[in-house]
């Protein structure tokens, strides 16, 4: 089979393809052949080096085809089921073959294609689970920074679906807010502008957010917490996309402001229950009320490009991969 390996960390350019054996599937694992596979940011830190992780490997978390072979002690009513899943061990997703442990396989409802899979089970499970982390509810106002990516537009549409009193959608450019424009976002906030933090408690009548969703970091964070309700807010962080994982603790004490690990928190959840998140989330995609957004596909041969996109912070949706 064809894959993408990393064995040295460093640009975009180290993920290259080989040829490889086709993976075995252990006791309680399958093997999938993949027909679509995610590229997310935690990719990206991996590869760059950010994240310790032995070398050499195959990147990817998230696959979706049909399984092919199913180990001992897996349900054998797998075989050639459409699935989408979670790879384990260091062969990951991009490949033409990857292994998966059979609590990480989802099947996929009939009618949904697995490119809108792949990016609505794992992305859906985590936004669910973090806006119970956070307790978003009816008399909240929502903001969703970074909101036109994998999650961010998945968390527009939810706490939008959830009731949220107002949902605003922060983003760097006119083509990200028109998406979140159509992902439900009530108000749309460019945060190139200098002044953005004002703008959100202007659309707010004042109030500012009692909800803050931010995957950026930096100089976003920074005026994001200014953005939020003083002493009621509460910030879910769940990444730094801008590569500056700080937080101004003097503004947080200043406003009053709780922040809440809420991406750690959602991972920390019963299995069960994150299990129950993923299944939701694909029904609700399959019947059309949720709607994940693909920036673009690539070849195995582009890995790389996938990879520089993401970094650029250029992406409106998932971005994929098709071995």
């Amino acid at each position: 089979m064809r894959a993408v390996y990393v064995e040295q960390f460093g640009p975009p350019e180290v993920l290259r393809v080989q040829d490889a054996d086709p993976p075995s599937p252990a006791p309680g694992q399958v093997v999938v052949a993949v027909e679509v596979a995610g590229v997310v940011f935690g990719d990206v830190l991996v590869r760059s080096g950010r994240y310790p992780f032995p070398l050499p490997y195959v990147p990817g978390l998230e696959v979706g085809g049909r399984v092919v072979r199913a180990g001992r002690g897996t349900d054998p009513s797998l075989r050639g089921k459409r699935v989408v899943a979670t790879t384990s061990g260091m062969r990951g997703g991009y490949a033409e073959f990857a292994v998966a442990d059979a609590g990480g396989v989802f099947e996929v409802p009939d009618g949904l294609p697995l490119k809108e899979a792949v990016p609505v089970f794992q992305a859906g499970a985590v936004a669910a689970g973090m806006m119970t982390a956070i307790r978003v509810g009816p008399e909240d106002t929502v903001l969703v920074t970074a909101a036109a990516g994998r999650i961010g537009s998945l968390l527009v549409q939810m706490c939008r679906q959830a009731g949220a009193r107002q949902v605003i959608a922060a983003a760097g450019s006119p083509e990200k807010l028109a998406a979140a424009s159509l992902d439900g976002a009530d108000a749309l906030i460019d945060y190139t502008d200098p002044d953005w933090a004002g703008k959100v408690t202007a659309a707010t009548g004042g109030r500012g957010a009692d909800v803050v969703f931010d995957a950026v970091g930096g100089a976003v964070r920074e005026q994001a917490l200014l953005a939020a309700r003083p002493n009621a807010g509460r910030i879910a962080v769940y990444g730094a996309t801008s590569g500056d994982a700080a937080i101004d603790s003097l503004t947080v004490g200043r406003l009053g402001l709780s922040v809440v690990g809420a991406l750690g928190i959602a991972f920390s959840r019963p299995e069960a229950e994150q299990r129950g998140h993923a299944r939701h989330a694909l029904q609700l995609a399959a019947a059309g009320e949720l709607r994940p957004r693909i920036h673009a596909t690539y070849p195995l041969e582009r890995a790389a490009d996938a990879h520089t996109v993401l970094e650029q912070r250029a992406t409106i949706g998932a971005v994929l991969l098709a071995p």
